[in-house]
């Protein structure tokens, strides 16, 4: 089965956001066990983060980051990636798991309503604590114009 890669870059995300605690018990109780073999044993290595001042500058490194990446083949043969930020080499490994299983018509559908969606809603839910969080305790400072500087 074909996606677009819009669709695979969704659910991709999803997977790389999400905490390993939370998708590991997820695929438990969806009773997600496939059989595999790993192509590319998970393995951790560095990379360098490119950043622009204000989203349009020059780019330049501004530094680095730990990052895990892996590859599984089911049995069927179809092939799982999957690339997380910090260490946790079992929790790329359940990615790239997943990553394959939502390649196949039959598990597809069933996945993106009862996986996907649900770990793109804890992650805005993130999102949306932190802001309110960070929104707390912003302080906005203004300059008044004194007369006698005109």
């Amino acid at each position: 089965m074909h996606f677009d890669t819009e669709t695979r870059k969704r659910w991709m995300s999803a997977l790389a956001h999400s905490a390993p605690a939370d998708l590991s018990a997820r695929m438990q109780a969806l009773k997600l066990a496939p059989g595999y073999e790993p192509l590319r044993a998970p393995e951790s290595g560095l990379v360098q983060i490119q950043a622009r001042m204000g989203a349009t500058g020059e780019r330049f490194f501004a530094g680095d980051a730990t990052l895990t990446r892996a590859v599984i083949r089911l049995e069927n043969g179809t092939l799982g990636y999957s690339w997380i930020l910090g260490r946790d080499k079992r929790h790329a490994e359940r990615c790239a798991i997943v990553d394959a299983l939502l390649q196949q018509q039959t598990h597809f559908q069933t996945l993106m309503e009862t996986l996907i969606a649900p770990l793109e809603a804890e992650r805005a839910a993130r999102i949306a604590a932190r802001r309110t969080e960070v929104n707390a305790s912003r302080v906005d400072f203004f300059t008044l114009v004194r007369g006698d500087n005109a």
